[in-house]
């Protein structure tokens, strides 16, 4: 029997799954990781705690499924996209990583906006900047911490540096980094034109080699093998960019459907044969399917809003849960199911690790009166998780040449059937979400098992490995209350765009 071992690091926790060649999933293993704050906009995590952490998920995954190692035929991991992994020539990294959720760059973006830079990048990436991109990252670590850059060895994307530490090899995959800003996506490789633009020509030796999702990036060394309980020379391949995994576990083989993924991210994106080259689109990059882009809306506004909202303000509710055997999410969903109300409902800006509005937008809770509970709280939260997707799906859809047939949802709201049927009644479209719990991790399996020779290619193994579950469609009526509160939401977030440069100038005390 051969099986294939999935690892996908998200902006919080590191899973890892073993899954049999119909993709049905032996042993799983979780561990969160903690996010560091440095200061205002800053997100990071400590690079070895996080190495860590893939050690010992794969190591109970392998030793919980009770497959011998020599059976795992292929490994893949995914991760966030964009951030900062920088590993340092004395073979250490030189620094903590910096997330997705990372602003500190923006004043760079916006700098850039201004001058026109963005405008030449976009005819090269087909991107707007973002500032959790290196693109941006690394200019800002010349200005502020200049000791930094003469150590750098490599510069990697998340998943890419948990690769290199299972493999050895440094490389660069091109789901990734075409996500990044330095890739131009018409020759999918790095371009020194845009690199020169952002002031980086002279660290264009740190970009490592690319390379395709599902081709052999290395094999496990003894190190990694004695660390991670697999065996030495297992073959690791490229793996994917998150998204790229959820919506191959999703089925998001062609143009029909949109894939949403909803989780620290707000992820929207479908698939075109070609970039949306007229600026409408946030982000083109390259799919791990070659004949297709992936087009996106993104933004990390979404379901880990209501991870604060739990952490913060039901404490009590969630150890009471726990101690009556019940999780606290069933809790939630159980408040927002009795709270339907046909009238007003407080508005959530969900912008508490970062915004798809203005670049320095905070959450907030809008229209609070004394009469109401948690209870009407937890469905604010829960709205306006689905209003930012909204938003961004109206982006999509401007840019696509036919409506979608199903959201296909994949992340944390979509194991939540109140929720799910929330995204169907707002977005009014029919939801399908999946049999597998771990899409991210589900989608390495399907590459090992493709890259490895299981399958001819990677849609082939998709369709195998990824059937789909539950299908919620819209409620009319629902709908058009949701629509009122909706449009209240959007209004909302135009007020207030003008308030953040101020605030923002408090916070940092200018």
């Amino acid at each position: 029997m051969k099986y294939y071992l999935g690892v996908d690091n998200g902006g919080t926790s590191t899973k890892a799954a073993l899954y049999d060649v119909r993709g049905r999933e032996l042993c799983s293993a979780s561990r969160d990781t903690a996010v560091l704050t440095p200061g205002p906009g800053c997100f990071e995590r400590d690079m070895e705690e996080m190495w860590e952490a893939n050690c010992a998920v794969i190591r109970e995954t392998v030793k919980g499924s009770g497959a011998d190692p020599s059976e795992i035929a292929g490994v893949a991991v995914c991760g966030h996209g964009k951030g900062l992994y920088l590993w340092g020539r004395d073979g250490k990294p030189v620094r903590n990583g910096i997330l997705s959720t990372d602003n500190r760059a923006y004043a760079y973006v916006d700098r850039w906006r201004r001058d026109g830079t963005e405008e030449r990048a976009f005819a090269l990436s087909c991107q707007h900047i973002m500032a959790c991109q290196p693109v941006a990252l690394l200019p800002w670590l010349r200005e502020h911490e200049p000791e930094v850059i003469p150590r750098i060895r490599w510069a990697f994307g998340c998943k890419d540096y948990v690769r290199f530490r299972l493999t050895g090899e440094a490389r660069g995959e091109l789901t990734d980094c075409s996500g990044a800003g330095a890739v131009n996506l018409r020759t999918r490789q790095y371009d020194p034109a845009l690199l020169a633009l952002f002031g980086l020509e002279d660290l264009s030796a740190v970009f490592p080699p690319l390379c395709r999702s599902d081709a052999a990036a290395g094999y496990v060394t003894r190190e990694a093998a004695e660390r991670c309980g697999l065996r030495e020379g297992t073959p690791v391949l490229g793996g994917m960019f998150d998204i790229d995994a959820c919506a191959l576990a999703a089925g998001v083989l062609d143009e029909r459907n949109v894939c949403m993924i909803a989780g620290t991210w707000s992820i929207n994106e479908y698939l075109r044969p070609s970039p949306v080259t007229d600026g409408r689109a946030a982000m083109n990059s390259l799919f791990c399917l070659p004949e297709y882009y992936l087009i996106e809306e993104s933004s990390p506004t979404s379901a880990g809003n209501s991870e604060w909202f739990i952490r913060t303000l039901l404490p009590e509710a969630k150890a009471e849960a726990e101690a009556a055997g019940e999780s606290v999410y069933a809790l939630l969903d159980r408040w927002v199911q009795e709270t339907e109300p046909e009238g007003f409902v407080p508005l959530f800006l969900p912008f508490l690790m970062g915004s798809n509005a203005h670049p320095n937008a905070r959450g907030a809770f809008v229209g609070l009166s004394a009469d109401q509970g948690r209870e009407l709280l937890a469905r604010s939260v829960y709205e306006g998780v689905v209003y930012c997707h909204k938003v961004h799906l109206e982006k999509l859809l401007a840019t696509k040449e036919a409506p979608p047939d199903c959201i296909r949802l994949a992340g944390g709201a979509a194991r939540s059937e109140v929720w799910a049927q929330m995204f169907a009644d707002v977005l009014g479209l029919p939801v399908e979400r999946l049999e597998a719990r771990e899409t991210g991790t589900l989608g390495c399996a399907i590459v090992a098992a493709a890259g490895t020779g299981a399958y001819p290619d990677l849609a082939s193994a998709a369709r195998a490995m990824s059937p789909v579950g539950g299908r919620f469609e819209p409620n009319r009526e629902a709908g058009r209350r949701y629509e009122k509160r909706y449009r209240l939401y959007k209004r909302l977030v135009d007020c207030l765009d003008p308030l953040w440069p101020e605030m923002q100038s408090v916070i940092e005390g200018r």
